[in-house]
């Protein structure tokens, strides 16, 4: 918010920011769609997704007042998180507490004074065609002078982000001095804005916005596309020329499916 704009009050906008990553792998065998799994879910287990909310917490100005973390077998694990805009003198810390409910395979909440932070991971692969995919979602919802957006290239980067896509929404309404109704607080045209240019170089990306609702949407799709990156439990060079060439045209396919978000019959 502008040092210049001055409020009656508290300020009444909620800023919501929703981000996706999806990473992509092959996984041909069942053995190896199985180690797949068991790698996203050691990769994304409770710790690293509690340290990944603690740094966002810190990067938006909020303070942690709570974690209670908990993983579970075989797969999965809950992670709660209270945060305060103001720190405490003496902040409180509980882990491995009594999970939440909810059938997600790995949950984290976190939730600020007026304000929330939650992620979940959702990994899939398919029984057929050997395409696995692991999605994450993070949604960061703030009121006052806290904005979700400072994160966002702090989780890009923290990912393995073959696919992105952002939503961001300002809601409600503050008033001003003279009690003029503020349906936002700060100039912005696109997610893109806060996105660093070297980010925007590595993807393919596009918006749909809706300025007059105060709505921002961005998807990012990387450009770069070496095989090697994507296949899991081989090589390139352990494949023909033509097995090679089929692989990477349905890995193509699903990245293009997802970031277009229809099938591609």
């Amino acid at each position: 918010m502008s040092d210049k704009l001055r409020l009656h009050g508290f300020n009444n906008l909620t800023s919501s920011l929703s981000f996706n990553i999806y990473d992509i792998c092959y996984a041909k065998t069942e053995e190896q769609r199985g180690a797949y799994i068991d790698y996203i879910d050691e990769l994304y287990n409770a710790e690293r997704l509690t340290q990944i909310l603690k740094d966002v917490t810190n990067i938006i100005g909020a303070h942690v007042l709570n974690i209670s973390r908990q993983d579970y077998e075989p797969h999965g694990a809950s992670v709660t998180i209270l945060i305060a805009e103001h720190e405490l003198e003496e902040p409180l810390s509980r882990e491995n507490a009594e999970p939440g409910p909810g059938p997600l395979p790995e949950t984290v909440v976190a939730h600020l004074d007026k304000s929330h932070v939650t992620v979940h991971t959702y990994p899939e692969s398919h029984p057929d065609n050997g395409i696995s995919t692991f999605r994450l979602d993070i949604d960061v919802s703030t009121c006052g002078m806290i904005s979700p957006l400072k994160a966002l290239n702090y989780l890009i980067h923290s990912f393995d982000s073959d696919i992105v896509t952002a939503d961001y929404r300002v809601r409600g309404f503050t008033r001003d001095v003279d009690g003029r109704k503020l349906f936002i607080d700060h100039d912005i045209t696109s997610i893109q804005d806060y996105i660093s240019e070297d980010t925007k170089r590595a993807y393919q990306t596009i918006d749909v916005n809706v300025y007059q609702e105060n709505m921002f949407h961005t998807k990012m799709l990387l450009k770069d596309f070496d095989l090697d990156n994507y296949l899991f439990g081989t090589s390139r060079r352990e494949l023909s020329f033509e097995e090679a060439d089929d692989i990477e045209r349905r890995l193509r396919r699903e990245m293009l499916e997802i970031f277009y978000s229809r099938n591609m019959d």
